[in-house]
């Protein structure tokens, strides 16, 4: 009896991560596509980013991480954490620590976001940085 219980939180236990990583994220991304708020839509972009960069230091430090035994459990529940809508963890980062240092590095010195409520041309800067403009290659 013991042996088929501890099977069975193992099995549950290796189904929370890809459920609360993934199946769980891709769901409400679909769902925040649909919606019209742009609230959902903030959160779920803020994960996809957050999760890369997570996946991004995972795969860059595996061979540290391995002398962690409890490594796995530190991510999924700092992923539910990012996941889980009463939190909202993934956007508090983004808006606290992300949105702050990009601003600083592309938008002109400290300027923030929630300061200026019509940051539009601030926005448009730093996206303008990030794609490539044809007609600066030509």
């Amino acid at each position: 009896m013991e042996d088929r219980l501890w099977t069975f939180l193992t099995f549950v236990h290796t189904l929370a991560g890809p459920a609360t990583m993934l199946l769980y994220p891709l769901y409400a991304s679909v769902m925040a596509i649909e919606s019209t708020s742009k609230v959902d839509d903030e959160q779920w972009l803020a994960y996809w980013i957050l999760y890369s960069f997570l996946t991004l230091v995972e795969m860059l430090f595996q061979p540290v991480l391995d002398w962690f035994p409890l490594w796995y459990d530190v991510k999924l529940a700092f992923v539910a954490w990012l996941v889980l809508p009463q939190f909202r963890g993934a956007a508090f980062i983004y808006e606290k620590f992300v949105r702050e240092q990009l601003f600083k590095k592309y938008a002109g010195g400290a300027l923030r976001h929630s300061q200026y409520p019509n940051t539009s041309k601030l926005k448009n800067k730093f996206a303008d940085f990030l794609t490539p403009n044809k007609a600066r290659h030509e």
